[in-house]
């Protein structure tokens, strides 16, 4: 990891009242109510966060998106061709429960607003977990969410048709009640202006010194922090509330969790954090956030305390 000196030569550190500053004529395109179907279980979303923190984020991600799209142009003209503009891909990293799929809606649903961009796609990197049954051969079911569980081949090749203006690109889908990909079910990507990508491992390095990463085709990467006893926190009672709700669905993967009492399910869901999310949040996502544009610091209570901006 970076030490603190050369984190702060890398990042311009805005506290939340001056980052709200940055967008002072913005206006709130979001009601209340599609703010709170944004929302996920457990996150801390609301007009005020919104204005302070995503507003800002959506006005400085526009200013990236047009300076890139009015590089390709002049590239054009000076090549004398005509192509069309290759969409502005946006990863979005962090750990379990830090809130990275409110964060991804939320910005999606902005950038929509955008005059020149109403085609935004979001797809989470859920999709290209290998099924549970090759973890499985593979020894990984205990490792799921770690770099070795997705099909990173795949995934670079559905972001890489994207990026070259491929008209009609497919991407598997994940079912969070079965806990596994859902077979032969597809989302199709089409001619977006905007691609979103989520997911705890989008900023991971290549692997190799002459391999490509998805992150090396990102036009601006954001991070999702918060500290580790607050991220187990919010994962114990995020467990817990699904364990009373998604869980006693009876083809939900975790259903037999629901027979436990409290405190068993509490235990059971701080071994999970403990023996899986933890080590890979250290071992793992942690060490992929100085390759950040733009890290986006939560406190306790689940807002945004601080915003760190990678200087040019």
């Amino acid at each position: 990891m970076l030490d603190a000196i050369d984190q702060r030569s890398r990042y311009r550190v805005f506290r939340r009242p001056d980052w709200a500053l940055r967008a002072p004529d913005a206006h709130m395109p979001l009601r209340p109510d599609e703010i709170e179907r944004l929302r996920g279980l457990g996150d801390r979303l609301d007009v005020e966060e919104v204005a302070d923190i995503y507003l800002p984020v959506s006005r400085l991600l526009s200013l990236h998106a047009a300076s890139l799209q009015n590089l390709g142009s002049a590239t054009d003209a000076f090549l004398n061709r005509a192509e069309r503009i290759t969409p502005f891909v946006i990863g979005i990293g962090g750990s379990v429960a830090v809130g990275k799929s409110t964060v991804a809606r939320v910005l999606q649903e902005l950038i929509r607003r955008w005059p020149d961009t109403p085609r935004v796609a979001l797809v989470s990197t859920d999709g290209f977990l290998w099924p549970n049954a090759e973890l499985e051969r593979r020894g990984l079911m205990n490792r799921k969410g770690f770099p070795e569980s997705y099909d990173r081949r795949s995934l670079l090749d559905f972001v890489s048709a994207i990026k070259r203006g491929v008209p009609r690109v497919p991407a598997p889908v994940y079912s969070h009640l079965t806990y596994d990909r859902v077979t032969g079910e597809r989302i199709w990507v089409e001619q977006p202006d905007v691609v979103i990508v989520e997911g705890l491992n989008v900023l991971q390095p290549p692997p190799g010194p002459h391999d490509v990463a998805v992150s090396d085709l990102f036009d601006f990467a954001v991070y999702v922090h918060a500290e580790p006893d607050d991220l187990e926190r919010w994962y114990v009672s995020r467990w817990l509330t699904l364990r009373d709700t998604a869980f006693a669905n009876p083809a939900s993967h975790f259903h037999r969790y629901t027979t436990l009492t409290d405190a068993q399910a509490d235990e059971r869901a701080r071994e999970l954090w403990h023996g899986i999310n933890l080590p890979n949040l250290r071992e793992n996502i942690l060490p992929t956030r100085h390759r950040a544009d733009l890290v986006l610091a939560k406190r306790g209570d689940h807002t945004v305390d601080t915003v760190e901006l990678r200087k040019l």
